[in-house]
């Protein structure tokens, strides 16, 4: 009995993790994806590229 119970209760941990792990990576990805774009828009390339970038998803953070 506790062993069907364990196995029970270890199988909807782990679906509950499964699911919400890309929940939780879509909150940042939006963000970066469009740091990315606005950088190829102005032709950034290299370390200006990685500057405005980082800058960029910083200020994405910043308005969560």
């Amino acid at each position: 009995m506790t062993t069907t119970y364990s196995r029970a209760a270890s199988t909807a941990l782990a679906s509950l993790l499964l699911f919400a792990s890309p929940a939780l990576a879509q909150t940042t990805a939006p963000a970066k994806s469009e740091c990315s774009k606005e950088a190829d828009a102005k032709g950034l390339h290299g370390k200006e590229r990685k500057k405005f970038r980082a800058e960029c998803k910083k200020a994405a953070e910043e308005k969560k």
